[in-house]
């Protein structure tokens, strides 16, 4: 017995007709039936009774085709699988994100990917935007959720979202109502990701405070937004986050207000190297995107 057999069986049964089931299978009716007999001799069983006028299936062809068919669809099971396996050697996928993130919608991503990919085992990193430039050049990393701009012409870059700027503040020790009282706070303490870090960022909020009329006394600095956000809640400065973050810190002690007369915005970028064509890329990002 070939699988060509059981896919002959399916067909005519599904088809009830020698004629359509031999059409829909690209081969002639005497091939079809041959195949057929040679099946039911070899189990010894008629599966189909047959005349001028009708093709019907017997009580023991219709237990066939339920098994036949659970037996085709575990197939194509282990086929898919063995794929996946195939397709990924290695059994590792690298995923790289920038800090200021939300851990959530990582979180679910991971979730997702060991759903559909049980057999690779997923790492994830916390690695800034310049250094996983330089990963993704390097094919260290498989994807990456950086920071707008990637100018090397290396990586491939989708735009995941736009997001905005707030202002983060400890509510004990600063009256913050709205955006406008940003100017008030010129001459505070803030606290800023690293400049070698995070170069870009870094100059998003400098031309951020210019825009309401003052240059930050940036006093402490970190390349951690957990960092940053404890500094601030400690009440050891004031700082400027992306407004995503909110959802990863929200606290009593802590108040965000939008920034959105600034009208600046970071892009964060789902990145991967050059013509990779992963599956298991595209699966993320198409995740991500949706």
């Amino acid at each position: 017995m070939e699988l060509r057999h059981l896919k002959y069986f399916l067909k005519l049964a599904e088809e009830l007709s020698f004629v359509r089931a031999a059409d829909k299978l690209f081969i002639s009716q005497p091939p079809l039936s041959r195949q057929i007999k040679e099946l039911e001799t070899e189990l010894g069983a008629t599966l189909f009774e047959r005349n001028n006028k009708r093709v019907v299936l017997t009580e023991a062809g219709k237990y066939y085709q339920k098994e036949v068919q659970e037996l085709i669809q575990n197939l194509e099971r282990i086929n898919l699988t063995t794929k996946k396996i195939s397709q990924n050697q290695s059994g590792e996928f690298r995923i790289a994100y920038i800090s200021s993130t939300f851990s959530g919608h990582i979180s679910k991503l991971i979730q997702f990917l060991s759903e559909e990919y049980p057999y690779v085992n997923f790492r994830l990193y916390e690695i800034p935007t310049v250094k996983q430039i330089a990963a993704l050049e390097e094919g260290k990393i498989d994807l990456g959720i950086i920071r707008a701009p990637v100018l090397s012409p290396k990586i491939d870059s989708k735009l995941w979202f736009k997001d905005s700027f707030s202002l983060v503040f400890n509510r004990n020790k600063y009256n913050v109502i709205s955006e406008a009282d940003l100017v008030k706070l010129k001459n505070e303490t803030f606290v800023f990701f690293n400049k070698e870090y995070a170069p870009r960022y870094y100059d998003n909020l400098v031309e951020i405070c210019a825009k309401y009329g003052f240059n930050p006394k940036v006093v402490h600095e970190s390349n951690n937004i957990s960092s940053i956000i404890q500094l601030v809640k400690n009440g050891l400065g004031i700082s400027i986050v992306p407004t995503n973050v909110v959802k990863n810190h929200e606290s009593t002690d802590l108040g965000f207000v939008e920034l959105k007369q600034s009208n600046l915005f970071t892009d964060i970028l789902l990145a991967t190297p050059k013509n990779q064509n992963s599956e298991i890329a595209n699966t993320a990002i198409s995740f991500l995107l949706q």
